[in-house]
């Protein structure tokens, strides 16, 4: 089956030191509660905070740095998982807003790493993480909608909509999983040095979460082209 996720040469070649892991899954609901799957990735995170600042860990400063290339303030555009991390550190707890996207996020901030979700019914064709031409739409959760900038590295569909801004940055409302998501994409990514080996163990620990609170579940993980 083609992977309905790529990357565009321009992105592979300015980040040689990128890693990803793809996870499809269908036939979720939902109705379950990840909660208890979710909060030992939550303790793991909380008890690495008590030793480090987000903001010091391997996994953040390797997303601020290609934040800084791409032309970016990195603490006014912060990558997703260091967004999470500094909301845990503050608050303490993550918002719960799906069973899926909260099992993510307990990952995402127990690996440093951003984990995007999609509904994939609600892509056209492919995914590919690309620079902007400055013509794709990006809806906003507000209901606003947005022109990326010519260059800024993005997730855009075959019909040229923007499904997340400045790379692991911010997602589109369009793609969001919510109550009626049955089938979606999973997408982590890293740039440290042991990204690779850390974004393996991260899929291995997602398609096992994902199998214990959707058992009936199908999960397929894949490598991005």
């Amino acid at each position: 089956m083609l992977l309905p996720f790529t990357y565009a040469r321009a992105v592979q070649t300015a980040f040689p030191s990128l890693a990803c892991g793809v996870v499809q899954i269908a036939g979720i609901s939902s109705a379950p509660d990840a909660s208890v799957v979710a909060r030992p990735y939550i303790d793991r995170a909380l008890e690495r905070l008590a030793h480090q600042n987000e903001g010091d860990f391997p996994e953040v400063q390797a997303w601020r740095r290609a934040f800084s290339f791409m032309g970016l303030k990195p603490t006014q555009y912060r990558c997703a998982s260091e967004a999470l991390l500094r909301r845990l550190r503050k608050e303490g707890t993550l918002p719960s807003l799906h069973p899926l996207v909260d099992l993510c996020n307990a990952i995402s901030v127990a690996f440093a790493t951003p984990i995007a979700v999609f509904d994939i019914e609600k892509v056209e064709g492919r995914l590919t993480v690309r620079p902007a031409r400055g013509d794709e739409r990006y809806d906003t959760f507000s209901g606003t909608t947005e022109t990326p900038e010519p260059r800024e590295i993005i997730f855009a569909d075959d019909a040229g909509r923007a499904h997340a801004r400045r790379w692991t940055n911010r997602q589109s409302a369009i793609s969001a999983v919510g109550p009626t998501t049955t089938n979606a994409l999973i997408v982590a990514e890293a740039l440290h040095s042991d990204a690779q080996a850390d974004v393996t163990r991260l899929v291995s620990a997602l398609c096992e979460a994902v199998q214990s609170v959707w058992p009936t579940a199908s999960v397929e993980d894949q490598d991005a082209a």
